[in-house]
């Protein structure tokens, strides 16, 4: 167990130092895992807690922050191990970890087959009756340890985030955008939003941001990668890099090679910002961590695009 009571593990997705969950461990050898990686993560993140020494039938709560499957792809699993636990979800994402085939149509229409299979094969339903749905403000007590649930949309509608009283911090999914550790350097972390599709909206993403610092948190445990903690300056970097990607976005709007032209922005985006973070050759290291991520954040720019052309066209 570390000292403040959470324990850091790399699900494995995709490389090492991608995606994180966090176990939090209670009294008496109780637990919480907050985010699980995806259906293929599952037999590493139940490793990860036989090695923390929490027992499975210990563990009471699966939190995940949303339905994305990097982040809840392994809850059936998960839920089929860990005999006592019961799943805490965002209200509009409860449907979609009773019956996944939804989520299982889009993730093959987002990353084609060959990638679905490959890191997301073996999803399975959750039993209802396991289910508990989160509104704004629920608090989960993980033997006397209260978790508070606040809803922060902008990556998604059926996005939340865990507040812990006991260390003041948040455990925030994608609501903080990304900020891998490959960039830290003298002058801290580096981090870009994360827009990927199909539910960004710019506004509630900075919203959200706003609310999660507002709290003043020590740190602010982000799924992409691991602790951060200068929350105050990155959030404000992070508000301004949300106006800079939608403004890209709209100025390739009408365009024939819109999406090209939009990872070309992004990119560039990212390369200056990079540069004057401090990174070393910033170009090679943002098309080295970030190119899959470029290209998500692009499509979900585009989904946001089309989205406010047909709210323009029925109003």
């Amino acid at each position: 167990m570390k000292a403040d009571g959470i324990t850091l593990i790399d699900t494995g997705y995709i490389r090492p130092g991608l995606c994180a969950a966090y176990l939090v461990h209670g009294s008496g050898g109780r637990a919480a895992l907050v985010d699980c990686g995806t259906a293929t993560c599952a037999q590493r993140v139940l490793a990860a807690i036989d090695a923390a020494g929490v027992a499975r039938d210990a563990v009471d709560w699966l939190l995940v922050t949303h339905v994305h499957l990097d982040h809840a792809g392994a809850a059936g699993p998960l839920m089929h191990a860990l005999p006592n636990a019961r799943l805490v979800v965002h209200p509009r994402g409860a449907q979609h970890m009773v019956d996944p085939e939804k989520l299982i149509a889009g993730a093959k229409r987002v990353y084609g087959e060959a990638m679905f299979a490959r890191d997301h094969a073996g999803m399975l339903p959750v039993d209802e009756a396991r289910v508990v749905v989160a509104d704004d403000g629920h608090v989960v007590d993980l033997a006397g340890r209260p978790l508070a649930c606040a809803d922060t949309p902008g990556h998604a509608l059926h996005h939340y985030s865990v507040w812990d009283a006991a260390t003041r911090s948040w455990i925030a999914g994608d609501a903080f955008g990304l900020s891998y550790r490959e960039f830290d350097n003298g002058n801290g972390a580096f981090a870009v939003p994360t827009t990927s599709p199909v539910q960004f909206d710019p506004g509630q993403m900075q919203a959200s941001i706003r609310r999660l610092v507002t709290q003043s948190p020590t740190a602010i445990r982000i799924a992409h990668y691991g602790i951060v903690t200068e929350c105050a300056r990155l959030a404000d970097e992070l508000i301004v890099l949300v106006d800079a990607m939608a403004t890209i976005a709209r100025n390739a709007d009408a365009t024939p090679d819109r999406h090209a032209r939009i990872v070309h922005g992004l990119t560039a985006l990212y390369v200056e910002r990079a540069a004057a973070h401090g990174v070393a050759d910033p170009a090679r290291s943002v098309a080295g961590v970030l190119g899959g991520d470029i290209e998500i954040n692009a499509q979900g720019l585009g989904v946001w695009l089309d989205r406010e052309a047909k709210a323009r066209a029925a109003g």
